[in-house]
Formats: C-alpha cells, sequence, structure tokens
C-alpha cells in the first residue's frame, strides 16, 4: 500500500539549511495498522506530508497503492487523495461554516459523487452522532468535532488513512474513546492505518511501531 524509497527533505532557512528527512525508507502493506512516533520536531509531520502528496520530497520516491507520485501535478496528487486516501489531523480542521453533516460530505461533494449527504449522515451514525448533523463545529465538543473528522476521512471509503497525533487536543479519557473508535472502524473497514502518536501504549496497539530518529525510520522490538 505504501512505498517509501530514499527520502530526503529539507527546509532552508535565512541563513542555512536544515535537513528534516534523509535515505528514509518505508514499506506498508495492504490492512496493516503501523504507528510512528518520536519526539516534537522530529519530522513525523513532514513525512506524513510527502506521503499524502502535500509536500514535494527533495528526492526519492512515493508509491500509494502501486501508484507513483512523481510526475504527478497538484490537480492529481488532490485526485489520488480524494480517491484513496483519508486524513485526521490533530486539530480537526473542520469548515466552521458547515455542519457535521456538510463537512462529513465535503469529500463527496468535491468529487461530485451522488447522495453525498445520505452517506453522510450514516457515517455520522457509526460514529456516534447520528443527532447532531445539523450543528455546527463551534455547538460540538472536541471529542464530537474528532468523530466529524474521522467520519470525513473515512465516508469515501479510502484504502489509506492517515491521522496524525488525532488525540493530541483531546483529554486522556475522550482520546481512549475516539482512539477506540478509529481502530473500530478501520478494521471494519480493512483500511491500512498510519497513526503518528506520541503515546507508546496507543502505538502498541498497532501491528509495528517505527521510530522516526535522525531523519531515518527504525522498527521498534519489544
Amino acid at each position: 500500500m505504501i512505498q517509501l524509497e530514499n527520502i530526503a527533505l529539507s527546509y532552508s532557512t535565512a541563513h542555512t539549511s536544515v535537513d528534516v528527512l534523509k535515505d528514509l525508507n518505508l514499506s506498508v502493506s495492504s490492512g496493516e495498522r503501523v504507528a510512528i512516533i518520536g519526539p516534537s520536531g522530529s519530522g513525523k509531520t513532514s513525512l506524513l506530508l510527502v506521503l499524502t502528496g502535500l509536500e514535494q520530497a527533495d528526492s526519492g520516491t512515493v508509491t500509494i497503492d502501486g501508484k507513483s507520485l512523481a510526475g504527478l501535478n497538484a490537480d492529481e496528487r488532490a485526485d489520488l487523495r480524494r480517491e484513496q486516501v483519508g486524513i485526521v489531523f490533530q486539530s480537526f480542521h473542520l469548515i466552521p461554516s458547515l455542519t457535521a453533516e456538510e463537512n462529513v460530505a465535503l469529500p463527496l461533494d468535491i468529487a461530485g459523487e451522488k447522495g453525498g449527504r445520505e452517506r453522510a449522515a450514516r457515517m455520522l451514525e457509526r460514529v456516534g452522532l447520528g443527532q447532531r448533523g445539523a450543528h455546527y463545529p463551534s455547538q460540538l465538543s472536541g471529542g464530537e468535532q474528532q468523530r466529524v473528522a474521522i467520519a470525513r476521512a473515512l465516508v469515501h471509503e479510502p484504502k489509506l488513512l492517515v491521522a496524525d497525533e488525532p488525540t493530541g487536543n483531546l483529554d486522556e479519557h475522550t482520546g481512549e474513546a475516539i482512539m477506540q473508535l478509529l481502530f473500530d472502524l478501520e478494521n471494519d473497514t480493512d483500511t491500512t492505518l498510519l497513526l503518528v502518536t506520541h503515546d507508546t501504549e496507543l502505538a502498541k496497539r498497532c501491528d509495528r511501531t517505527l521510530r522516526l530518529h535522525e531523519r531515518s525510520l527504525h522498527e521498534v522490538t519489544a
């Protein structure tokens, strides 16, 4: 499902260039749950941006479900994300002017698919928010907003789900409930999961754990 080969990424500042990723390799099989851990500033989010085509690496190749991102323009990368990838962010990234149902239906509306609202309503039921579809993000708690974000990420039935610290802005109890929901939904849909987290206990619930250290990924063994 995922193949990254010899990825390198650096950011330039006014006075220097900072290496973020270097000679990074990653292979994830279809249906696998993989956790990536590492301290803040180690490049985990940058890795996800490269993986999903939101950021282009300086060198190396990215392949998602057998399709290389090399040579794709911005619109083509957006099409690939819309068709194959669901993304859950730490900060929810819901659109304030849209209701919960409208936020969830957005990927389907953009793709021009019919029945988006009905599918969104069913997905909100699955995340326990069937009665909250007409509410705006400001009317929802943090945990409810993250449930909406998860529903939006999964409504188009992606093959790959990428979650970037999805419980980082939630209290411990709510975060545990959100992660149980995420794992349950991922299992029901047989979606490949790539999870970035600081929580080593949470990482243990995945099939494999990788640590991002000194710009490369290293297998974590028990």
